[in-house]
């Protein structure tokens, strides 16, 4: 019996023995005086102390959950869903297994059999987060982790992705060997055709987003000369999107947080659809992030997007390129990654000698022209090739002249000397 239990049992003995009254009896338990006289009843007619107890108590619920539920819930988390928390593991069983528990009863059904949670719960942080930017759009940010994505099924390897910092939408996503250009590209070239271009991304400091070479000095800015770009970051000048650099991880913590709810979740889905190499993960991750977006992402406080329209006539395959400068040569080539290329049609521009050009590379492997925003596509060329079984001939040096006798290298200056080597007549000299 309860505490509280005893105390009503006090009560009605002693108003029994006639030590208190029935109103006294109600005060000191809360309750109405008809209520004290049913106690009293019940005590009487049911056998005392035991009938104040409550009637369900040493009872099963009706909505308990049965013994047999529960050994196949721990049987499937400890072979098929290891690793995953409680409420992930709440969702799968709901998904497929067609078991539909609170998350709070799988907690306390794992607990009941000395499984704990994997990870522990993330505490709440003492400073005040940044809020969210109010429109969709404004700002994404971008960033890469290497993580066993796969456990030991395949090597690990990196996710790139960009999250909508009103929304939370994961706009793109990709896997890649290393974090690289590439990856950062195609996340990019992912979100943009789906949602718009942003006004804004947040990005850390890597290379891949700024010039090694874009600290300017003194003498340079009063030159006016601008800072150097990196080939990404030529691609969002070329997209009027503000590239902002961040000073820390925690200054882009919108991102961070998701690679912490991706390596929680994300590794439980992939084993479950037997994933095992690189490509088949590229393949299962658009539904994955569908279904990541359903669940997680949330309403702009305000419903205007903004978002801005992409120019249709803008490829995006020619803006997330590769950038170099080459000379034309004769016949209009240029030589590249050390292959010789040259106009695949008859191009309508026409270009000085020895004219410098934009060479861009897609992420194809295409290698064209970038001439006043369009694109003139080439073709690779054979090199000169000389036949090794011509010997090359050397010039030989010219045979050594002896001027003549009357040569102006022999000439004097004097009078005398002019007319002696000349045999000039003194009134012949002017």
């Amino acid at each position: 019996m309860t505490r509280a239990e005893w105390k009503k049992v006090l009560v009605v003995e002693k108003i029994l023995d006639g030590h208190m009254t029935n109103a006294e009896g109600a005060a000191a338990l809360g309750l109405g005086v008809r209520q004290v006289i049913r106690l009293k009843k019940k005590y009487v007619e049911e056998g005392g102390a035991q009938a104040l107890a409550h009637g369900n108590r040493g009872r099963k619920p009706k909505h308990a959950i049965p013994e047999e539920v529960k050994d196949h819930v721990v049987e499937l988390y400890t072979t098929t869903y290891h690793g995953s928390n409680n409420c992930h593991f709440a969702e799968l069983l709901e998904e497929h297994e067609s078991i539909k528990l609170s998350t709070p009863s799988v907690r306390r059904i794992l607990l009941s059999k000395g499984i704990k949670q994997a990870k522990p719960r993330r505490r709440k942080k003492a400073h005040q987060p940044r809020q969210r930017k109010p429109q969709a759009g404004m700002l994404w940010q971008i960033d890469a982790t290497p993580y066993a994505w796969l456990e030991d099924r395949a090597p690990s390897f990196t996710l790139h992705a960009a999250i909508d910092d009103a929304t939370g939408t994961v706009v793109g996503a990709v896997f890649r060997p290393t974090e690289c250009r590439e990856g950062y590209s195609l996340v990019m070239m992912q979100g943009i055709p789906e949602y718009g271009v942003p006004l804004g991304l947040y990005s850390d400091k890597h290379t891949i987003f700024r010039s090694p070479h874009e600290t300017l000095s003194l003498e340079q800015e009063l030159a006016g000369e601008t800072k150097p770009l990196s080939d990404f970051g030529k691609a969002m000048a070329e997209l009027h999107i503000e590239h902002i650099k961040a000073l820390s991880p925690q200054a882009k913590g919108r991102i961070e947080r998701l690679w912490g709810t991706f390596q929680d979740r994300l590794v439980i889905e992939l084993r479950l659809l037997g994933v095992k190499t690189i490509e088949e993960a590229n393949e299962a991750l658009p539904k994955l992030l569908e279904k990541h977006n359903r669940k997680f992402a949330v309403q702009p406080k305000q419903a205007e997007s903004a978002y801005m329209e992409p120019d249709p006539s803008v490829k995006l395959e020619h803006v997330f390129t590769a950038r170099k400068y080459r000379k034309l040569g004769h016949g209009n080539t240029l030589s590249y990654n050390g292959k010789v290329y040259t106009f695949a049609k008859p191009c309508k521009f026409r270009f000085d000698a020895r004219a410098t050009v934009e060479v861009r590379e897609t992420l194809t492997g295409e290698v064209l022209v970038w001439h006043h925003g369009q694109a003139i596509a080439l073709k690779e060329t054979e090199k000169p090739v000389r036949d090794p079984a011509t010997p090359t001939k050397k010039a030989e040096p010219a045979p050594p002249r002896k001027p003549a006798a009357n040569h102006p290298w022999r000439l004097a200056w004097s009078p005398k000397q002019l007319q002696r080597n000349t045999n000039f007549a003194p009134g012949q000299v002017t």
